[in-house]
């Protein structure tokens, strides 16, 4: 019998490289601590007829963008990196769809000259399916209760493939619009307005929830189970999302020299203090809205808006820059909170924090920052991807503001159409009144003597918000 040899690659298998698929498997860990704080803040939030349903819900649109990116998402991403090699975006999917050959290749067996770097490539699927997960678990927030089971799993599988798409076009440094002058340190764009744009399709043909701005036989009111649960569920994703600051920095020699993924320079420490001074910064103006109205409700919402107005430039802003836009992020988030609230609209998360914060932290990144050197890819001196020969510019940032909320409104329209007209989308409303848990999986809430905190009303129309 003959033997066969197998050709190891030491390149792709050193000490430095190890160090580097570290970094990027603690992203995936800090993104699922993420996913753990915001089903901690769901239990917290949800009404408790309903809280098992909503858990399950969020969980199973979880792992559903997850094993959807690893079918198809991860090549879109990857193509922006062919395509600057001569490649195609069809090549990319081809090599990284769950049984593409990249997919499936061990590292020391792959020679670098055909892909270096390759067990960092493939963490990274790992890492991003962790986040095209919680694009699902984000919009959960703006349908829970009110939408059936079987439109939000379709609908889940159907958003991960567009953000897949708009991360490609987002996110990176050699994208379309990246490479034009677009800057997303942290996925704002695709993680956070897509999902915001879905809902706004969404939300209105879902209607409000029972006993949430006006009573219901069954729900006097709507009330929140544990506010303290969600404080707690916050301050989860503060610990986690440091590592997956950490992943969003790309190494090259010598040693271990630190550029964002948009190319951009930056720092680790620099990159790390943005963000403290991010939460920081929201937390103040936060607490002041919070007991200027009365409401806990901007207190929660202000570390999380800080944090969501910088994430698209803690690499390119100086940490005093940071803080100073973190301070008046809440100030977004509050106006939209009330907006929303003043005309009935049942949409409390998503709204003030993506389509506020988030907007406005991409407009600033555009303003204060308009003219940094980014993009391209380090190494390459010339040519349409040369390293940092684009500029922000505030116009591309208007620009993948649009594209990002109207994929979201757009997909999001389309689904509700469809979704109308086959599946079902809507829960019957004394459905949602009698209890999910009850209702599905004959599961009772158990019986509260102290009375719950009361949610979903300005505190200018007589009641805690």
């Amino acid at each position: 019998m003959e033997a066969s040899t197998t050709l190891l690659y030491s390149e792709q298998v050193t000490l430095n490289s190890l160090v580097q698929n570290l970094i990027y498997g603690s992203g995936a860990v800090g993104a699922i601590l993420v996913v753990v704080g915001l089903l901690m803040i769901d239990a917290g939030t949800t009404r408790s007829e309903n809280l098992y349903n909503s858990t399950i819900e969020k969980l199973v649109g979880f792992f559903l963008g997850f094993t959807t990116y690893f079918v198809i998402g991860f090549g879109f991403w990857a193509g922006q990196y062919y395509i600057m090699a001569g490649g195609t975006l069809g090549d990319a999917i081809n090599d990284w769809w769950l049984g593409g050959a990249l997919a499936n290749s061990l590292a020391q067996h792959t020679d670098p000259a055909v892909f270096p770097g390759l067990n960092t490539f493939q963490i990274f699927v790992f890492f991003l399916a962790c986040f095209a997960g919680i694009v699902n678990v984000l919009l959960h927030f703006s349908v829970s209760e009110r939408m059936t089971a079987s439109a939000y799993y379709i609908t889940a599988v159907v958003a991960t493939v567009v953000s897949s798409v708009l991360s490609w076009i987002t996110w990176g440094s050699v994208g379309p619009l990246t490479n034009a002058g677009f800057h997303d340190f942290f996925g704002v764009g695709f993680v956070y307005l897509f999902p915001a744009g879905l809902a706004m399709a969404l939300v209105p043909k879902l209607g409000q929830r029972p006993g949430m701005f006006e009573p219901h036989p069954k729900v006097p009111s709507y009330n929140a189970p544990s506010i303290g649960l969600a404080a707690t569920g916050l301050l989860t994703i503060f610990a986690g999302l440091p590592m997956v600051i950490l992943s969003c920095l790309f190494f090259f020699d010598p040693e271990a020299l630190a550029v964002s993924v948009t190319m951009a320079d930056t720092s680790v420490g620099i990159a790390f203090n943005n963000y403290g001074l991010a939460w920081a910064g929201g937390a103040i103006t936060g607490a002041i809205i919070s007991y200027r109205t009365r409401s806990y409700v901007y207190f929660l919402f202000g570390p999380l808006a800080g944090y969501v107005a910088c994430a698209s430039g803690f690499d390119v802003y100086l940490p005093w820059q940071a803080f100073l836009v973190a301070l008046f992020a809440p100030v977004t988030s509050w106006a939209v909170y009330e907006f929303t609230l003043r005309r009935g609209i049942d949409e409390h998360k998503l709204f003030p924090l993506f389509l506020g914060a988030g907007v406005y932290g991409l407009i600033m990144v555009g303003l204060v920052k308009a003219g940094t050197p980014r993009g391209g890819y380090f190494g390459i001196e010339e040519g349409a991807f040369a390293f940092q020969h684009g500029q922000i510019s505030i116009l591309m940032q208007l620009a993948g503001i649009a594209i990002c909320i109207g994929a979201g409104v757009l997909t999001g329209g389309i689904l509700a159409f469809l979704l109308e007209r086959t599946v079902g989308l809507r829960v019957p409303v004394e459905d949602q009144a009698s209890g999910l848990d009850k209702l599905f999986w004959g599961l009772k809430a158990d019986e509260k003597n102290v009375e719950p905190q009361a949610v979903g009303i300005s505190s200018e129309l007589g009641n805690s918000a």
